[in-house]
């Protein structure tokens, strides 16, 4: 059985495996009802989706239907105004067909001028409140990639208190002294406050090659299956605390369930890590600026 944990303060034992649905954003619908079958025989219970993630929403619809009670349902809105942003929200649950998700995640939010505007006046922070008390929604997180967002989060989290936070973790990015030290400091504070820390990027391996002839399944290139991965997953999972989203590319989500196992993890070794990197070239996703906006 997959290992669970309490999801920050919300109530909820989620299992430390999320199930990111973005792998079902460009699938066909007997492709997505497959990988969902899956994800329900696993054990995951924990859905997280976003209104950008292509047909996502949709395809989740009738499995939703079925099994709406088993799974903690998380979105994503990338409004900053409050106006679109609840006008996102209310699509989202039209597409799933359901009354209430619960948890809203303010989608990268890590440009300075978008974060002001979300939490000033009229932002979407306040119109996500209001769906709160309106009982459309249970909780609200903030989410983000890149090398700025740690910070941005610590931000954040002194400005409203979200149920929980989203970020890249990985043993190239966490190799980064400054960016390491900015999630320990993350971390830390959200355990002091009882908010999620969920973690992205885990199985990446580097931005597709210019002239890839491989199918892009993910707007990277991810690990393939095999003993580097379950590694990359160790990594994680080995730190108490943490959740892991699956990644984006459906076709891993065997192998990373595989090496979750029954939570029985051991923390790789930094020297091997380091051999995994340089035996398949894993190299970091962001830049700093511009790449931080994917």
């Amino acid at each position: 059985m997959l290992p669970r944990l309490p999801f920050g303060r919300t109530g909820h034992h989620s299992t430390r495996l999320i199930f990111g649905a973005a792998a079902l954003g460009g699938m066909s619908q007997a492709r997505a009802d497959r990988t969902l079958a899956q994800v329900l025989a696993v054990g995951i219970n924990h859905i997280d989706t976003a209104a950008s993630y292509g047909n996502a929403e949709v395809r989740l619809h009738d499995f939703l239907a079925d099994h709406r009670s088993e799974f903690f349902l998380a979105t994503k809105t990338g409004e900053r105004d409050g106006a679109a942003a609840r006008r996102e929200l209310e699509q989202s649950l039209q597409r799933m067909g359901v009354q209430q998700v619960d948890l809203i995640q303010l989608h990268n939010l890590v440009e300075p001028d978008e974060w002001e505007a979300a939490h000033a006046p009229g932002g979407a922070v306040e119109a996500l409140v209001q769906a709160r008390d309106e009982g459309l929604v249970r909780f609200i997180g903030v989410t983000g990639h890149g090398t700025r967002i740690p910070a941005m989060h610590l931000r954040s989290l002194d400005r409203f208190p979200y149920d929980s936070v989203l970020f890249p973790y990985n043993f190239t990015m966490m190799s980064d002294p400054v960016y390491s030290a900015t999630v320990e400091e993350l971390i830390d504070v959200c355990a002091t406050r009882g908010a999620a820390v969920q973690t992205i990027k885990s199985v990446a391996r580097r931005r597709w090659p210019a002239g890839s002839t491989e199918p892009h399944f993910s707007w990277y290139e991810p690990l393939p299956a095999g003993d580097a991965l379950r590694r990359a997953v160790a990594y994680v999972l080995a730190r108490p605390g943490l959740f892991l989203n699956t990644s984006s590319d459906g076709r891993l989500l065997g192998a990373i369930v595989d090496a979750v196992g029954d939570g029985a993890i051991a923390a790789p070794p930094a020297e091997q890590m380091a051999a995994d990197a340089a035996e398949l070239d894993i190299s970091p996703l962001f830049d700093g600026a511009a790449l931080e906006r994917i």
